[in-house]
C-alpha cells in the first residue's frame, strides 16, 4: 500500500489522525469525525499499555524458552480461593446453548442471524482478512443488521436474503491485542486493531442495541494473562464514560485459547467481573499456543493435529477447568468449535462428519458446558438437539465440579500419538490452502471437509516448524526436514496448478513463499497473520 494514499482522505478533520485508505460516501458514514475522535481517544489512552503487555509476552516467552513452565499464580491465590461472582447477566444472553461464528460479510451475517442459533459471533479476527474493504464494509453490514435493514441479493443466483423475525443475539470479535490497523495512524502510529474494531462497533451501535433490548457484547481473543483482561476492562470503563453508558453495559466473553490464560481463568473473570459474560474454550488456538509457547522443548512435540482431540488429557482437563471456574463465579462456560462441516456431495463423509460433531457436543453438554460453537448453519440443529436434550434449562451454571482439581501437570501433559506422512501432507496442504485464501481476502475456507480459519491453519504451520526444528520422525522412521517439506510443497503446487485458475495459482505460489519463510525461520514466528498482513498491505489496490 503506497504511503501516499493518505491524501485520499484529507476530509476526516480529526487532529492527529491520518487514514491511509479511501473514504467513499458509505465509508464516511462509519468513519465520521465523531467516531474517529472516539477511537483515537481510546488509542491515546491505552496504546502504550497495550504495547507494554505485548513486550511482557515476549519476556515471558524467553523464560519459557529457558525452561520455565506455567503454573497457577501464587500472588493471586486469594482471588482463586475467595467467594465472589461476576455481575448478573442480561436476559438475552442467559441461554447460549448454540453459537455460530463467521466473518462479517453481508450474506454470512444474514444467514448466521437466521440460522436458529442463540448467538452469532461476527468475527473481525480469525475468519477475516483485515483488508480495508472487509473491515469497513463489515461495520456497515453490522450497523444495518442491528437496525434490521440488511438485505443481500446474490449476483450469481439472484437469490434474495433478508432477516427473519427472530434472529440470534449478536456478539462481535475484534482483533487481538497483537494486531495493528495500519490503514489508520494516530499521532503517527498505527492504531490498535482491537481498539479500532471495538470502538467503531460500540460508537455506532451501543445505544441502538440497548433500545432494542440487547447490548454491546464482545468476544475477547488471544489473551495471555489477567493483566490483558484488566486492560480490556479499563477500555470498557473509559468507553462507557465517554458514551454516557451505565457501568457494566458492555459484556465480554474471553476466549481461553492460550496455554498461559488457562492458569489465570479466575483472575481473568475477576478483572472483568462487572463486564464478564464468561469464558469460551477456543480449542484450536489453544493447541497452536501449546506448540508456540513450548516450541523449543523437545519433550513437548505434538503428534498429528488430528490426534490432538478434546478427549486427550490436557485438553479435557482445560475444558473441565473452564466449566468449574465459570460455574463457581455464576457465569457461562461455552464449549468450542468442531471443525467438521456437512458434506453435501458425499453421504458417507457427511454421516461421519455429523457423528463427529454429535460426539463432540455430547461430551461438552455432559461435562457441563452451557453452550457450544458451530461453523455451519447446517450444524445448528445437530447441536441444538443435544443441548436441548441434556440441558433443558437455559444453562447449567448450577452444575459444579467440586471434586475436579487439575494440577499444572494435568494441563501440560503431552498427548501420545504418532507423526504420520498423512498428517504431514495435510499440514502442508492446509497451510497452503488457507494462506492462499487469506492473501486473496478470504479469512475462512472449507478444506478437506473441515472449516479452516487462522487458528486451525496456525496449528498446521506451527507443527511443520516444530517437527523440522525438533528433528521429529515420521512413524515410518523418516526425519521431517526442510527437504521433505519442500518436496511436499512442490507436490501441492503441482496439484493446484492444474486445478485452479491463474490468479489463484499465483496466490498459491505466494502462500508457498510465506510458508517456506515461516518453517525455515530460526525462531518461531509468533503469528502467521503478521507477515501475511504485510503482504496484503503491499498489494492492496485503492
Amino acid at each position: 500500500m503506497s504511503q501516499s494514499v493518505g491524501v485520499l482522505s484529507p476530509s476526516i478533520g480529526v487532529p492527529g489522525v491520518e487514514i491511509l485508505a479511501p473514504l467513499s460516501e458509505s465509508y464516511s458514514r462509519i468513519l465520521t469525525p465523531q467516531a474517529v475522535t472516539f477511537v483515537a481517544d481510546l488509542q491515546r489512552s491505552f496504546n502504550q499499555r497495550r504495547k507494554a503487555l505485548l513486550e511482557a509476552r515476549h519476556k515471558r516467552q524467553k523464560r519459557l524458552d529457558a525452561g520455565e513452565r506455567p503454573d497457577f499464580l501464587s500472588e493471586t491465590r486469594a482471588i482463586r480461593e475467595s467467594a465472589w461472582t461476576v455481575a448478573p447477566l442480561p436476559q438475552d444472553i442467559l441461554d447460549r446453548r448454540v453459537e455460530i461464528t463467521g466473518p462479517v460479510d453481508r450474506k454470512m451475517i444474514i444467514n448466521a442471524l437466521n440460522s436458529g442459533a442463540k448467538i452469532f459471533m461476527a468475527d473481525f479476527e480469525d475468519s477475516s482478512t483485515p483488508l480495508w474493504t472487509n473491515l469497513i464494509e463489515g461495520h456497515i453490514n453490522l450497523r444495518d443488521a442491528i437496525r434490521r435493514t440488511i438485505t443481500y441479493s446474490d449476483p450469481s443466483s439472484g437469490k434474495q436474503y433478508a432477516l427473519n423475525d427472530t434472529v440470534a443475539v449478536l456478539f462481535i470479535r475484534p482483533r487481538g491485542w497483537h494486531l495493528e490497523e495500519r490503514h489508520v495512524l494516530v499521532d503517527g502510529e498505527p492504531m490498535s486493531g482491537s481498539l479500532f474494531d471495538f470502538g467503531l462497533y460500540l460508537f455506532h451501535n451501543a445505544k441502538e442495541l440497548l433500545a432494542r433490548g440487547s447490548g454491546p457484547y464482545y468476544y475477547l481473543p488471544k489473551l495471555e494473562s489477567h493483566l490483558e483482561a484488566r486492560l480490556w476492562n479499563d477500555v470498557f470503563l473509559r468507553a462507557e464514560e465517554q458514551l454516557a453508558l451505565a457501568k457494566g453495559t458492555i459484556k465480554g466473553t474471553v476466549l481461553i485459547e492460550t496455554i498461559l490464560a488457562t492458569f489465570e481463568m479466575d483472575e481473568i473473570l475477576w478483572e472483568l467481573r462487572e463486564h464478564s459474560a464468561g469464558l469460551n474454550c477456543g480449542r484450536w488456538d489453544y493447541i497452536f499456543s501449546y506448540i508456540k509457547k513450548f516450541s523449543l522443548d523437545p519433550h513437548a512435540v505434538l503428534p498429528d493435529r488430528g490426534q490432538v482431540t478434546m478427549t486427550t488429557h490436557f485438553m479435557r482437563s482445560y475444558s473441565k477447568l473452564a466449566i468449574k471456574t465459570c460455574h463457581n463465579r455464576n457465569v457461562h462456560a461455552i464449549g468450542g468449535m468442531s471443525a467438521y462441516i456437512p458434506v453435501k456431495t458425499d453421504p458417507v463423509a457427511n454421516d461421519k462428519a455429523i457423528a463427529q460433531v454429535q460426539a463432540d457436543k455430547e461430551r461438552e453438554a455432559g461435562d457441563g458446558h452451557d453452550g457450544t460453537w458451530v461453523a455451519h448453519p447446517g450444524l445448528v440443529p445437530v447441536a441444538l438437539e443435544i443441548f436441548d436434550r441434556l440441558m433443558p434449562q437455559p444453562n447449567q451454571i448450577s452444575k459444579q465440579l467440586p471434586d475436579f482439581n487439575p494440577t499444572a501437570a494435568d494441563l501440560l501433559q503431552v498427548p501420545d500419538g504418532q507423526i504420520t506422512e498423512a498428517g504431514l501432507k495435510q499440514n502442508v496442504a492446509v497451510g497452503l490452502g488457507y494462506v492462499e485464501a487469506w492473501l486473496r481476502g478470504i479469512g475462512c475456507v472449507p478444506l478437506f471437509n473441515l472449516m479452516e480459519d487462522a487458528a486451525t491453519a496456525e496449528i498446521s504451520r506451527a507443527q511443520l516448524w516444530q517437527w523440522v526444528h525438533q528433528n521429529a520422525k515420521l512413524s515410518d522412521g523418516r526425519r521431517v526436514d526442510g527437504a521433505l517439506i519442500e518436496s511436499l510443497i512442490a507436490d501441492e503446487l503441482a496439484k493446484q496448478k492444474t486445478a485452479v485458475d491463474a490468479a489463484r495459482y499465483a496466490a498459491y505460489e505466494k502462500a508457498a513463499d510465506l510458508m517456506r519463510e515461516l518453517v525455515q525461520a530460526p525462531r518461531f514466528v509468533e503469528f502467521l497473520t503478521l507477515p501475511a498482513y504485510q503482504r496484503v498491505l503491499q498489494e492492496e489496490k485503492f
